[in-house]
């Protein structure tokens, strides 16, 4: 085995897979909140609503094109650094991809070109209701690849033949263990990432006096529904992610949770430091771990000391990420709490410490997101398949580690040329601004 390639095929995916994320993170959420905003410029026939949907329309449309380009970069290495994973799982992994780009790509694509072009073109309700495939293509979309990963996680409705895994029941690998937890949690975060992207920009603008009037409006749609899926997020779409890997990825579970030793009643820790084999300077809920993983105090929550060395995932950065998602999840609660609150009392739209609050908070959630990713993949090793195909073994045995490293080079480099120009045009778009429209204009 080449211990470099493989260190450097995993390395790539994850660069890939990092950068890739940051945009089905703003635009699966930013097309719902378009729906929201378009929808009352509809109703409403407000032009302040109808100027920000052409604005927020165009950061959309910015941002869908980047996330395509970067996420088919990310597919081809299953062929060219995972020969030993795709042939493995090609049998399973190939529905779901194929599904997304059938069913949920065309879909999205085809109603975004009439979003983004039909305005003014098309009737009210047709422009509006092509945001609402947009958005309803995005999430399809984001199911079928929730699908496809979380059957790694928790493989169902196959049998091994062949060295290869066979599918014996497409809908118990679709619908395995941990597909709908893991896909109400994920879009919900993106959610959460739309309405702190939105508040951003809205603040930001507020605070260069620019668009006052659906810098406002933007913001106190993005606060509501910013509110909503924070809380959310919580509970119950996180409780129940969390009481789905305590049950079917336990070590996982230890290893977010920091719990060496097998016990019941036990306490859930808020803040410590990992080493190797112990949880140092730690602070205690006690019981609450218990409550948490399995509604009661009976049932013992294992610990990584009674699972094998071989089968316990990178404990520090598994434990450091969860815990610091968390706690950022527990700050955007805190903070659209205290922005609704200083909206109802009509404070909010010149206090300029908390408007600089919001912009930069802005990129938060999105790193919430990437950190969620790492929980999710980092602590399923040393598995790419959960209790069945090791990453080990699953890597491309042809490919020298020389070529993968030239291959992280040249993607690196693109990838930054990419992000610098998106947030070159992102903040250009932002500077001008949304631009006031006539209401027998609007559309």
């Amino acid at each position: 085995m080449d211990t470099s390639a493989l260190t450097l095929s995993r390395i790539q995916f994850a660069i890939t897979i990092c950068f890739h994320f940051i945009f089905p993170t703003i635009s699966i959420g930013l097309a719902w909140i378009l729906v929201i905003i378009e929808g009352i410029g509809w109703k409403k026939n407000d032009p302040h609503y109808q100027s920000l949907g052409i604005f927020l329309g165009k950061i959309l449309g910015l941002t869908f094109v980047v996330g395509v380009a970067t996420g088919i970069v990310m597919e081809f290495q299953f062929g060219t650094n995972w020969a030993s994973y795709s042939k493995f799982v090609g049998d399973i992994f190939g529905a779901p991809l194929a599904a997304e780009g059938i069913f949920a790509f065309f879909l999205e694509s085809s109603f975004l070109g009439i979003y983004l072009f039909g305005r003014n073109k098309v009737s009210k309700g047709v422009h509006w209701f092509s945001i609402l495939m947009v958005g309803t293509g995005a999430l399809i979309s984001a199911f079928w690849i929730i699908v496809a990963n979380s059957w790694q996680q928790t493989p169902a409705g196959f049998v091994i033949q062949n060295g290869r895994a066979e599918l014996t029941s497409f809908w118990e690998a679709v619908f395995n263990p941990s597909t709908i937890p893991r896909f109400l949690h994920t879009v919900d975060a993106t959610f959460v990432s739309a309405a702190f992207f939105v508040a951003g920009i809205s603040a930001y603008l507020l605070l260069k006096g620019k668009a006052i009037e659906e810098s406002k409006k933007a913001l106190k749609v993005a606060i509501i529904f910013g509110l909503i899926a924070s809380l959310t997020e919580l509970f119950p779409f996180g409780d129940f992610h969390a009481k789905q890997v305590a049950r079917t990825q336990p070590v996982k579970f230890a290893a977010m949770e920091g719990h060496f030793e097998t016990e019941s009643n036990a306490s859930l820790v808020l803040f410590g430091f990992v080493t190797d084999g112990d949880l140092k300077y730690s602070v205690k809920i006690p019981s609450l771990l218990n409550l948490l993983a399995f509604g009661d105090l009976t049932t013992p929550v294992k610990g990584l000391n009674d699972f094998p060395e071989s089968e316990k995932p990178p404990v520090f950065p598994t434990f450091i990420s969860f815990h610091t998602m968390v706690g950022l999840g527990m700050y955007f609660i805190f903070l659209m709490l205290l922005a609704a609150f200083l909206l109802w009392r009509n404070k909010l739209w010149n206090n300029q410490i908390f408007l600089s609050l919001l912009v930069l908070s802005a990129p938060l959630p999105i790193l919430a997101t990437e950190l969620g990713w790492v929980v999710a993949e980092v602590g399923r090793q040393p598995w790419i398949v959960q209790g069945l195909l090791r990453t080990s073994h699953a890597y491309s045995f042809n490919v020298s580690s020389g070529e993968i490293l030239f291959s992280i080079i040249l993607f690196s480099a693109i990838y930054a040329l990419l992000g610098c120009l998106y947030v070159f045009l992102l903040f250009k778009e932002i500077k001008h601004g949304p631009q006031s429209i006539n209401s027998e204009k609007a559309v």
